[in-house]
């Protein structure tokens, strides 16, 4: 689909940072300067929903998911990892995988709730010196699913 914003190939670097990619997936680590280490697992093909993909290409994908939230809970040491398919506004198959903290900026509620309060900044320069991790940890995590 021409204007779905995850159908396009470049990525800017204020959206993120291409962490891995595979012939059906990708994941990117999110450039959000209120929760480093969210990541998104993107399907490579328009696809809207997740009952439009075969049995085999959901087992690869959930596989993929799994291993994003395993790395970053290895690195970020999050206290809860959220993960979220919505889909509302960009009705493209992706997963949200954000690492959450009692002190975010958003907790207890979802990441696109209103703020609920704000985070020291020492904490999250410590979460993004963190981040740095995280591209070798998502890349390990996904060559022990082959």
């Amino acid at each position: 689909m021409s204007n779905c914003i995850l159908c396009k190939d470049e990525l800017k670097p204020e959206e993120g940072t291409l962490i891995w990619r595979g012939d059906d997936c990708r994941v990117i680590l999110v450039n959000d300067p209120d929760l480093p280490g969210f990541c998104r697992v993107i399907w490579n093909h328009h696809v809207r929903e997740l009952s439009d993909l075969t049995y085999g290409e959901r087992e690869l994908l959930m596989n993929l998911v799994n291993a994003v939230e395993e790395a970053v809970r290895h690195v970020m040491h999050p206290d809860k990892v959220n993960l979220a398919a919505l889909g509302n506004q960009v009705p493209h198959i992706h997963w949200h995988v954000i690492p959450r903290y009692k002190d975010d900026a958003f907790f207890p509620g979802s990441v696109w709730s209103a703020r609920t309060q704000q985070t020291l900044g020492s904490a999250l320069e410590e979460r993004r010196l963190k981040t740095l991790d995280l591209p070798a940890a998502i890349k390990s995590a996904i060559a022990a699913l082959s």
